[in-house]
């Protein structure tokens, strides 16, 4: 996951005309009130802002109001007397949630903290559900009920057996380790495709690279502090790049660096016939100009094989680049993807994309969004990991699958 300041230092220039705009809109909804002669209720734009936390002032009286419709088709999907709620903060930076539908519990990682936390579904408990987790990033639910964990540190994919083992599905490819995976999905075939950009080649969420590598090229940082005895480091030797695990345990790599700069989170369609695949900023290491903050769409054919590559969505909205990162598809079709916005007040969170890459709706939090998924036992419940804490809120329609 790349961090925010990436997308910060881009839009820092127009930030006080922005600030301006959106304090000005803020007073405007704090004085206004409602058609029933109730105030308007407060949203992350208003001054002062919205109060998240569990215990403050109810904030919803009919629609949430940082739930935004964009366009009239995302009505059908807002719940009206749902509001998002924020069910936990502590995380250093949170990622990756995951939904398992049996136990009926969430998980995500809190990368630099090195452990991977849970949501328990029946009385809201949070707990540390697995530390150390190898600074793992994304994870996901395959269709048989195992846990599937992208990790930094090791640079390794890894899948959790129902027998309470651990399996290696992937570390290397043509001999040459892999630089941090990053997201991953399980398609209908059986095969699973993760991403494998250089953000975890870092102090922060990972371990930088062996003196003399990309992200270590004085030397000047050792990779082995703080790390378990034995930990084998590595230099940096691939391009960024997506790659697919055969059910046979053959790895491809489907798409590299120079197809895809730094490609983050991926979803499929509900029928698996379309890839979706974020590209985001440079990371450590990376000579190249890095990804511009978009979406790309692509046919997913045989095996590894993808095909007419086109652009999804600029993620540019009102003139401020969402830059996107993990994303989930409903089972219509449309992309609910997370917003990095770095200081654009009222921008973070989720944006909502139609199949033909229209945006129809927003969800506006009060920090980063780095990654979400659908959960609850009907699946309609959008769970949103973002920057510290974690949020969610019911929506009127179901994830396209298992995540």
């Amino acid at each position: 996951m790349q961090q925010p300041q990436d997308d910060a230092a881009r839009i820092g220039r127009a930030l006080p005309s922005r600030r301006a705009m959106l304090a000005g809109a803020g007073a405007t909804l704090a004085s206004a009130t409602s058609a029933f002669g109730q105030p308007e209720p407060p949203s992350t734009v208003t001054t002062p802002p919205r109060d998240f936390r569990p215990g403050a002032s109810p904030t919803t009286y009919f629609t949430d109001p940082d739930v935004v419709t964009v366009d009239p088709s995302f009505e059908r999907y807002i719940v009206p007397n749902s509001a998002i709620r924020r069910l936990w903060t502590g995380a250093l930076w949170a990622e990756g949630p995951a939904w398992n539908s049996l136990g009926r519990f969430l998980i995500w990682s809190d990368i630099p903290n090195d452990r991977q936390m849970r949501w328990l579904e029946e009385d809201g408990h949070v707990g540390i559900f697995r530390s150390r987790s190898n600074n793992s990033n994304g994870n996901s639910f395959d269709r048989q009920g195992r846990q599937v964990s992208c990790e930094h540190i090791t640079r390794r994919v890894v899948r959790y057996e129902l027998d309470g083992s651990a399996t290696i599905l992937a570390e290397s490819f043509d001999g040459k380790p892999f630089n941090s995976p990053n997201d991953i999905e399980q398609h209908a075939d059986g095969s699973y495709w993760f991403t494998d950009p250089p953000y975890g080649g870092q102090l922060y969420e990972g371990t930088p690279d062996e003196a003399g590598g990309p992200s270590n090229p004085q030397g000047h940082l050792n990779p082995r502090l703080g790390q378990p005895a034995g930990l084998r480091t590595n230099k940096r030797a691939l391009p960024n790049a997506l790659y697919r695990i055969d059910p046979t345990g053959r790895i491809d790599q489907v798409l590299t660096d120079a197809q895809v700069p730094n490609p983050n989170g991926l979803c499929f369609s509900p029928d698996h016939k379309t890839l979706y695949l974020s590209s985001t900023g440079k990371g450590p290491g990376d000579t190249g100009p890095g990804g511009k903050g978009e979406i790309y769409a692509f046919d997913v054919g045989t095996g590894p094989a993808v095909s007419n590559k086109r652009l999804f969505s600029d993620c540019v909205v009102d003139g401020v680049k969402c830059g996107p990162d993990g994303m989930r598809t409903d089972v219509d079709g449309n992309l609910w993807v997370a917003s990095n916005a770095g200081r654009a007040v009222g921008y973070n969170g989720v944006t909502v994309w139609n199949p033909q890459g229209k945006l129809i709706g927003r969800i506006r939090l009060p920090e980063v969004c780095g990654n979400l998924t659908f959960g609850g036992p009907k699946r309609n419940r959008l769970f949103m990991t973002a920057s510290q804490s974690l949020y969610a809120v019911y929506v009127n329609t179901q994830g396209a699958g298992p995540a």
